[in-house]
């Protein structure tokens, strides 16, 4: 991939983990943003999400720090930093160090994922993380699905961006994925930090067929670049989840979650086989996906056929808004 000419630190909501990858006690590793991170659980259950290095004398917390109660305890001198980053205690002095802070991170667990706000300029989350359930407001929840289906790919060279701009794409869906799904949007919102893109499905060939006609459909949300959520209807009840992170200046992590509705009245094992069947068929066309991405150029401005510009065009208006380091270089 060539890199793109948009910040790998844009702001927002951004899976650094799943929920059962961080049992309590657990001191987890990661990389993100540029910065060495540790996520841990306390006694109590709550997630912290944290920089890695004590601020003592620079010790890595996530390499033999531990969990005691509600605070992490540095492997080197035993200093103990509670859930907002403050030295609670040194043990071998009366008092803790109240003017050094290890930066932490908003933390919001959802849908099985551990998602972190990012924003370099320090600012408090503006937007929720959006919930493949909750956010489309039909009283759905994840027992009625199967279980989640994943796909992890570390370490790519590819731009969040890329992916978002992938859900105002119709021409696509011929040629990545041999499919005859053309989709006609419907919807175009892009007023909030929290976006939405409806459309529904047509067949290419059917030339009778009209919108009206038609009963099925992807409703999608965008919360920022760092998660989009959608609910397909109509052939296949679906729902899934594609998270984006970048590691440092020229890679991102890839999440994609999928989880397939139950059907009432049909034998659970073969429906249980073809839910697992259609969800990992989601996941290889996510994956096709991923193949151009991973190669793709930042093309600015794109060459656009005229049935793209509205979509593109307003997705990446959209998008400006979550740079806030390039808009300070622009001020400067």
């Amino acid at each position: 991939m060539a890199k793109p000419p948009l910040s790998m630190k844009p702001t927002g909501w951004f899976q650094v983990a799943w929920s059962d990858e961080i049992g309590i006690g657990d001191v987890h590793r990661m990389k993100y943003f540029g910065e060495e991170m540790v996520a841990w659980r306390a006694e109590s259950g709550e997630l912290t999400v944290m920089n890695a290095y004590c601020e003592h004398l620079g010790a890595h917390l996530g390499y033999g720090g531990t969990v005691v109660g509600d605070v992490l305890q540095c492997p080197f001198h035993g200093w103990q930093w509670n859930r907002e980053g403050r030295n609670v205690c040194i043990p071998y002095q009366d008092r803790p160090n109240r003017g050094r802070r290890i930066r932490t991170y908003p933390v919001a667990e959802r849908n099985s994922s551990v998602y972190v706000w990012h924003d370099v300029e320090r600012r408090e989350p503006y937007f929720d993380a959006p919930d493949v359930f909750a956010a489309f407001g039909d009283g759905s929840a994840a027992d009625g699905y199967y279980p989640q289906q994943r796909l992890y790919r570390p370490g790519l060279e590819l731009h969040p961006q890329y992916v978002l701009e992938n859900g105002v794409d119709f021409a696509h869906f011929k040629f990545v994925h041999n499919t005859p799904i053309v989709p006609v949007f419907t919807r175009h919102d892009f007023a909030e930090p929290v976006s939405f893109v409806d459309f529904t499905i047509t067949f290419e060939g059917d030339d009778g067929q009209k919108i009206e006609d038609v009963n099925s459909g992807v409703q999608a949300i965008n919360g920022g670049l760092g998660i989009a959520v959608t609910k397909s209807w109509g052939m296949v009840d679906n729902r899934t989840i594609s998270a984006v992170t970048p590691v440092d200046d020229s890679t991102s992590d890839v999440r994609f979650m999928v989880y397939i509705g139950r059907v009432a009245g049909r034998d659970p094992e073969r429906a249980e086989r073809k839910a697992d069947e259609f969800g990992r068929e989601v996941i290889r066309q996510f994956e096709q996906d991923i193949e151009i991405w991973r190669h793709q150029r930042y093309s600015d401005p794109p060459a656009l056929a005229a049935d793209e510009y509205e979509g593109f065009t307003a997705i990446r208006k959209w998008a400006k808004r979550f740079y806030p380091d390039m808009h300070a270089s622009q001020r400067g």
